[in-house]
């Protein structure tokens, strides 16, 4: 069956093309953490609780369809409905292009554990102009411990579920999808990969950081630089 390939330049491309890239370096077993796809931002409406939109769905479809078949995928998501939903319909095109997965299930800390207080943080990213301001005072410091949980702890947290996933042995090559926030994303890229917002200033829907193992080391990488070892 052949594959269908959207435009240059949609979101999931370059995560796909990361996924192929090191399934073909030989890569086993991929853990890979996540952005939800395209969304709805409804005014008044809490904004855990937006959809995806119906291009979202299409996207996320087309990005199961595009994966390596002979990867096996496993899901993990946040709480919020459009990481679960985006989980479900990357599984969904994978399998129905003949790919194997398995099963798709919420993970509390693929939610966004590190905010404390909720209306807090909402009201500090208002008063700091948006959420990438927003972050780089808490990557800085400036963000009280009562909002939110130190940015090195909650970066170190999911790096060690990625590891710890990485010391299963599968029997055949896998891919662990953990769909989660573009905050996450952007916590892991800046204290995890060095990439900070000055230099990379999107998380696009469907951006990933992979973490895999080689030579008995953990590694780490998104799409816009080479591998960082962790570990």
């Amino acid at each position: 069956m052949s594959t269908p390939r959207p435009p240059a330049g949609q979101p999931g491309d370059v995560t796909v093309e990361l996924v192929q890239a090191l399934h073909d370096e030989g890569v086993e077993h991929i853990v890979l953490v996540m952005r939800h796809s395209a969304r709805e931002y409804a005014p008044g409406r809490h904004d855990l609780e937006n959809p995806l939109t119906d291009e979202g769905r299409e996207l996320a479809k087309l990005m199961g369809q595009r994966l390596p078949k002979q990867l096996t995928l496993r899901g993990y998501s946040s709480p919020a409905e459009r990481c679960v939903e985006t989980a479900d319909l990357i599984m969904s095109g994978h399998s129905e292009h003949g790919g194997t997965v398995t099963r798709n299930r919420v993970m509390e800390a693929m939610g966004v554990f590190y905010v404390l207080d909720q209306m807090k943080m909402y009201m500090a990213m208002r008063d700091a102009g948006g959420l990438v301001n927003l972050l780089n005072q808490w990557y800085a410091g400036k963000i009280a411990r009562d909002i939110m949980m130190p940015p090195d702890l909650a970066a170190a947290l999911i790096k060690d579920i990625a590891a710890e996933k990485l010391k299963e042995r599968p029997p055949a090559p896998q891919l662990d999808l953990l769909v989660s926030h573009d905050f996450t994303l952007y916590t892991l890229k800046d204290r995890l990969l060095q990439q900070d917002s000055d230099r990379y200033p999107e998380v696009r829907f469907l951006d990933g950081v992979a973490f895999y193992i080689k030579d008995n080391q953990l590694h780490a990488r998104s799409h816009h630089e080479d591998a960082r070892i962790l570990s």
